[in-house]
């Protein structure tokens, strides 16, 4: 029920069984989605391609913008919280990621990669961005398709032992005999790039956690309808990354990384909108604690002290995001002492079911990380697995096969929405710690499929088919409808109402965290490349497989130990289901 004007109580508008404002909610973080997904199905071959950072540089950094991305929404959620309520936060940060999606279209002239032999220096060139791109060693004139292995350079068509008739270029030079040199576009290319970064991240900050808590904030206590609507709420957020991969995957690699980075722009754009628009049709939920007229801190009414500080905060980030060593050194520290803090808050502050329930998801949020860790490999070193390691029809490239999560999930999650409902009307439903467990197990089970692959399906090019890199997300996708949805249910549904958005942001903290793990993770599966081209294939998918092992069988290992642990987890959570 909501109240009319004159304070009478009339049916609240529904749409499809749920509250008409998941509809806004849901493409709202549809577009969001979009505009982060399409930016992320590009960002680490842009960097090792486009700008040549090293494969371990370029997860590095990308393992510290998703980092941050995942820390931003503990002080977003806190700011809601505090003093602008959820709705305002999300237009702060929708308006934010549009400036940064739109400043990632700038490419600078990114990096440059020189060759000298003796006493000639040749410039790298590469044409194209997909599997099939092709290596030219230039100087004036002179123009040679090369290829570079650990043995050597060699000519492309000469023979290894006679000089190449058709330029003074040496038909092959060993290991030794050569000198490499990269430059990168230093004072325009990569400050703007790291800007760019700085402003999704802080505009993520304000959005992300916020959008959950106005979906949470639809339904009341206890309404049945709770996970499933923040299932379909799910589904929006992967029909949005099924579109953008495929939408800036084919504009970046067939026309140019600025086309795919403006098309996410564009898309942003569009979620602002929504949210805007549809305001009448979330009926007021996610409103101020207290009402913003009249407040201000510093002096400065309290919506416009935001907009500034948003915009100040863009300034440290874009400094750590050039320094993302930093990032990766202190953030597990500093996500300690706010893990630490809240626990302490539970024990001390709270009694019975509350301290219970509000412990129970804390441990939950813990185990998560390691969820998160082995499935974020997706943005990073499964990417670079599928453009070094697997084989792809002509048509297809390494961007593309971002879409398989998310086209898994839009099929999949309504099936297991109702799957949850059936259950649950039978008394069979898994609880929420068992949920988890076979989120771990699925996530594990999936790098075994490739590490089985990588040992004896290989062809005489070192790639596998890549079925077995669909496998791979199919069993990942499964284990995150295990978990992921009714992760963000468990929040809203176990913790104390006065601090639901800051417990939300620690559940992105544990996200953030799980991405400084997982780019350690990837970082050890890196090889050497010459202008983003792997120079041995047969070394990257050993190490691949060696890698992708060892995570899998601790990913079932720790999930196998969880669904022992759940019946105990239940009992805390003292009736809630």
């Amino acid at each position: 029920m909501t109240a009319t004007d004159g304070g009478a109580l009339e049916p609240r508008k529904t749409f499809l069984g749920h509250p008409r404002g998941l509809v806004v909610l849901f493409f709202t973080e549809m577009w969001e989605r979009f505009s982060y997904y399409g930016m992320r199905a590009l960002l680490v071959l842009y960097l090792t391609q486009h700008f040549l950072f090293g494969p371990a540089e370029a997860q590095g950094i990308y393992a510290a913008y998703a980092a941050l991305v995942y820390l931003m929404p503990v002080i977003g959620g806190m700011i809601a919280d505090r003093y602008l309520g959820s709705r305002k936060a999300v237009i702060i940060g929708a308006v934010l990621l549009v400036l940064g999606h739109f400043t990632m279209a700038f490419e600078g002239t990114g990096g440059r990669e020189s060759l000298t032999i003796g006493d000639t220096t040749y410039q790298i060139q590469v044409e194209g961005r997909d599997q099939n791109r092709q290596m030219f060693a230039v100087n004036g004139d002179e123009r040679v398709q090369i290829a570079i292995s650990p043995e050597g350079v060699r000519a492309v068509g000469a023979e290894p032992a006679a000089a190449n008739p058709a330029s003074d270029f040496p038909a092959f030079t060993a290991a030794g005999g050569y000198t490499l040199e990269t430059e990168r576009d230093t004072a325009l290319g990569e400050p703007v790039l790291f800007l760019a970064l700085a402003l999704i991240i802080v505009g993520v900050g304000f959005l992300k956690a916020n959008i959950s808590t106005v979906v949470g904030a639809l339904y009341e206590e206890n309404d049945p309808r709770r996970d499933g609507g923040f299932t379909i709420f799910y589904v929006g957020i992967n029909l949005g990354s099924f579109l953008a991969t495929a939408a800036c995957s084919y504009l970046g690699f067939n026309y140019g990384w600025a086309y795919g980075f403006g098309l996410a722009g564009i898309g942003m754009l569009f979620g602002l909108l929504t949210f805007v628009l549809g305001q009448s049709w979330l009926e007021g939920r996610g409103a101020p604690p207290i009402p913003v007229e009249g407040r201000s801190i510093l002096g400065v009414p309290l919506v416009p002290f935001f907009w500034i500080a948003g915009l100040v905060a863009v300034i440290p980030t874009w400094l750590l995001m050039q320094r993302h060593e930093i990032i990766e050194t202190g953030l597990p520290w500093i996500a300690g002492v706010i893990f630490a803090s809240v626990v302490g808050y539970t024990v001390f502050r709270l009694k019975g079911a509350e301290r219970s329930r509000m412990l129970v998801a804390q441990l939950l949020i813990f185990f998560s990380v390691l969820f998160w860790a082995l499935f974020e490999q997706a943005g990073s070193s499964l990417t670079l697995f599928a453009d070094q390691s697997t084989q792809m029809p002509s048509w297809f490239n390494a961007g593309y096969t971002q879409m398989f999560n998310p086209g898994i999930i839009i099929i999949g999650g309504p099936i297991m929405a109702a799957l949850w409902v059936w259950l649950a009307k039978r008394n069979l439903e898994p609880s929420t710690p068992v949920k988890f467990s076979f989120g771990l197990v699925f996530v594990g089970l999936g790098f075994l499929v490739l590490t089985w692959a990588a040992g004896t399906q290989a062809n005489d090019a070192f790639r596998v088919p890549l079925l077995f890199l669909f496998l791979t997300y199919f069993f990942h996708t499964i284990g995150e409808l295990c978990l992921s949805p009714v992760g963000l249910s468990m929040i809203t549904k176990l913790s104390v109402a006065r601090v639901v958005g800051m417990m939300m942001g620690v559940w992105f903290l544990s996200s953030s965290v799980a991405h400084i793990v997982a780019g350690l993770i990837a970082k050890a599966t890196a090889t050497d490349t010459v202008a983003g081209v792997v120079t041995s294939p047969a070394l990257a998918l050993q190490t691949y497989g060696s890698i992708f092992g060892t995570i899998g069988w601790t990913g079932v290992g720790v999930g196998v130990f969880l669904l022992l642990m759940s019946p105990l987890l239940k009992k805390g959570m003292a009736g809630v289901h």
